[in-house]
């Protein structure tokens, strides 16, 4: 597959906000081709949209006349483009002030007017990275599971999700995604599921994790069936929250983004584990995103030993909790390699060959290109290159345009 990658491009001297994705991804765009990287299936399962670029577009589709007026007045008023979401600004510390400048804002020059803005920079880092197919999630709408106004998150993410298969998806084949549930309200994620379930490049949907709802109650388990009967996978993504009061006594930015992102993955996760909703939905896969892999091992030790002192509590287990966590599927961003020792156990505990699937994060300022993977000296050939794609073309039905 001819990519149209130049290669020959340098890396500048300077990034800024305005310099191109293919300069900013040179270097590894020289590494994919060395390796025969067009040759590999390499699947991107967590890739981020800048949606906020398109916010007035996004607004839009609103369904509620009220409020669609309303976030469009805030706009021309305060001149924000992020009316009615409560993305928090002042705490962004993603581009390590202003040392990763990408991480604020894709400027870069756009040549291309025969698709959305969107499209194209979604390309261009498909194809410096040799990315066959890309899932593709919000960036900032991620913390609105903690939006104050439930009707808000319900009507955003609607409005987000058609302006998504309307205007992005449908223009490049190979964007995929897992659309946003508001999983606030049960009903209106039934709602979503019931409007997109059949559509085919919606490969399963998505729980922001920084929320304060309890996955196993039971106004979420016809959502559950439903994806179950559909065959489509549910993610939880992790993120960061400043916000909750346990946090907050992690004072500098580092820490709380080393914590956050486990801890409520961790919740999330024990909460289906324990309350045995892997025996009640056994069909319906589950993706952990964004969270690394070094706190999985600690997880299946930690409530195996629980369990195996007070089953009693959770009278659903047919096995021991490890047992249903290496059933489940993780993505390896933003995988910990400073002890590779360790590393190497962590994949050997969770079935990595089988259970682990790339994922870049683009372009979060930790991102992983595919080498993340590649150059891992405990993996063969074959774990590599189910990690970096044959196992998400498994999980999703997805084609392998390199077979």
């Amino acid at each position: 597959m001819d990519t149209g990658v130049d290669t020959t491009r340098e890396l500048p001297k300077e990034i800024d906000i305005q310099t191109d994705t293919r300069e900013i991804l040179a270097r590894a765009s020289r590494y994919a081709e060395e390796r025969n990287f067009k040759d590999w299936l390499i699947v991107d399962v967590d890739a981020h949209h800048s949606e906020m670029s398109s916010w007035k577009e996004v607004v839009s589709y609103i369904e509620d006349p009220v409020l669609r007026e309303t976030a469009v007045q805030l706009q021309k008023r305060t001149g924000s483009t992020a009316g009615l979401s409560n993305h928090v600004g002042g705490l962004r510390y993603q581009d390590v002030g202003g040392r990763i400048p990408h991480q604020t804002a894709l400027n870069e020059a756009i040549d291309d007017d025969s698709v959305h803005r969107d499209v194209t920079l979604m390309r261009r880092v498909m194809d410096a990275l040799h990315i066959d197919w890309q899932v593709l999630f919000p960036g900032n709408l991620l913390q609105l599971g903690l939006h104050p106004q439930p009707r808000v998150e319900v009507q955003l993410a609607f409005a987000y999700n058609r302006f998504l298969m309307e205007r992005i998806i449908p223009a490049e084949p190979r964007l995929k995604t897992l659309l946003y549930l508001p999983f606030c309200e049960p009903k209106e994620c039934e709602r979503m599921v019931e409007e997109f379930g059949d559509h085919p490049d919606v490969i399963g949907f998505m729980v922001t994790s920084v929320r304060y709802k309890s996955v196993h109650h039971d106004s979420y388990m016809r959502l559950y069936a439903m994806l179950e009967e559909r065959g489509k996978p549910l993610c939880f993504h992790a993120g960061n929250n400043w916000q909750d009061d346990y946090l907050k006594q992690l004072d500098t930015f580092i820490s709380m983004h080393a914590i956050s992102f486990v801890l409520c993955s961790m919740v999330h996760l024990t909460n289906w584990v324990m309350h045995g909703l892997n025996e009640r939905f056994p069909r319906l896969d589950v993706i952990w995103t964004e969270s690394g892999v070094a706190w999985i091992p600690f997880m299946m030790q930690r409530l195996d030993n629980e369990y195996l002192m007070r089953s009693s509590e959770a009278p659903s287990l047919k096995k021991l909790p490890s047992e249903y966590i290496t059933d489940m599927y993780f993505t390896t961003q933003p995988m910990e390699r400073t002890n590779m020792d360790l590393l190497e156990a962590s994949f050997k505990a969770i079935k990595a060959e089988t259970q682990l699937l790339y994922a870049s994060d683009w372009p979060h300022w930790d991102f992983d290109s595919p080498s993340s993977i590649y150059d891992l000296p405990f993996l063969d050939e074959n774990a590599k290159r189910n990690i970096l794609g044959r196992n998400a073309a498994r999980l999703f039905g997805a084609p392998d345009p390199t077979a």
